[in-house]
């Protein structure tokens, strides 16, 4: 009955990350299936970690892979638990800081430390070994541009990009840790034309490296359109980057890759929109005007999205004052659905507009 129980409990649990929308091939552990999942038919890999802790942050992406790695490998587990939720099984293990990685063999509840790399590579090749089995990770398509003495000028000089470069080793273990973080920014950025996230061996190419004064690895060196010198990057972080190259590219992106809710306004168009939006209806005609005469006047890209703004302005005077509600309410629900990341990008420009001229 208690074997049923608990088998019963992790589907629930499988079920309810599922409603959420959470895949994974991590199985949670907790005290009510730890020991059927644990110590019996299968040998298991167990992560033991705290959701505040950093370093556990930076390990998650590679330990997924690490699940996916062996997703199909029957006698295996890749598994977790939250020792801050479950503290006393965690001490049962000895367990003191985070995150911990114990090694169970097969029809054992008496672990083996880990103490090898934190990259996905190193993990798997180590449950390879222990493990008796072959799994590989499989290998996604990087958005990350790989630099060479050959492309290196044509890229990161091109007057019309801005350009960040990873200059790295490949025995570095910084480096090592700071290719997830780097590949998400690169992935968040790829709907960036103008946006280029690369990276230089600098190990095998050293002459570049040297060039720019690159003494010590990972160094991180922005190269924006106006100053091909090129100027020192201090993130480490997705969140960190992304901070960075919204300031010095002028772009709206968040982590995941998606535009915020600042993408498409014009500031210099702000305060004339409010005057709008605040007016009667008799003082609007000339607040009109006076928005128009400053749309004509925008350069570049926020000439673009100064068209989406006349277009708003032509709509309320045909549909009336409710049009801005009612079409941002119509653009939440697209968004809300299945939308290929571009169109994305252009319903959220135009929402982001239209919310302005709505009556708080």
């Amino acid at each position: 009955m208690a074997r049923m129980l608990a088998v019963l409990f992790v589907a629930l649990c499988v079920i309810a990350g599922a409603a959420r929308g959470e895949e994974s091939d991590v199985l949670v552990l907790t005290p009510d299936n730890f020991d059927h999942e644990v110590g019996h038919e299968r040998a298991a890999l167990v992560e033991f970690y705290a959701p505040w802790c950093g370093h556990c942050k930076k390990l998650a992406p590679e330990y997924e892979k690490v699940g996916s790695a062996f997703r199909k490998v029957k006698h295996l587990s890749i598994a977790k638990i939250d020792c801050d939720a479950h503290k006393s099984l965690c001490s049962k293990f000895d367990v003191s800081g985070y995150p911990t990685l114990k090694w169970f063999p097969k029809g054992s509840l008496t672990p083996k430390d880990y103490s090898g790399g934190r990259t996905a590579e190193d993990l798997v090749a180590f449950v390879n070994t222990e493990g008796g089995a072959n799994a590989k990770l499989s290998v996604a398509a990087s958005e990350v541009v790989v630099l060479t003495p050959a492309n290196f000028d044509e890229i990161v000089l091109d007057p019309t990009k801005d350009v960040l470069v990873e200059f790295y080793a490949p025995w570095c273990g910084h480096c090592k840790s700071l290719a997830p973080a780097y590949e998400s920014v690169a992935t968040a950025y790829k709907a960036e034309k103008n946006v280029i996230v690369a990276k230089l061996d600098a190990d095998a190419h050293k002459d570049l490296a040297t060039k720019y004064d690159v003494s010590g690895y990972p160094t991180l060196k922005f190269f924006p359109k106006a100053n091909k010198a090129g100027e020192d990057c201090d993130a480490r972080s997705v969140d960190e980057f992304v901070e960075f190259l919204n300031e010095k590219c002028g772009t709206y992106r968040d982590s995941k890759g998606a535009l915020t809710d600042k993408a498409g306004t014009v500031s210099s168009l702000e305060d004339i929109v409010q005057e709008f939006v605040a007016a009667k209806a008799d003082e609007r005609e000339s607040l009109s005007t006076k928005l128009h005469e400053a749309i004509a006047k925008l350069e570049g890209s926020d000439a673009g999205y100064g068209a989406i703004y006349t277009k708003v302005l032509k709509s309320i005077a045909s549909k009336g004052e409710e049009y801005p509600a009612k079409e941002h309410e119509r653009l939440s629900r697209l968004l809300s659905g299945a939308v290929n990341p571009s169109k994305a990008d252009e319903l959220t420009v135009k929402k982001n507009i239209i919310s302005l001229f709505m009556k708080q």
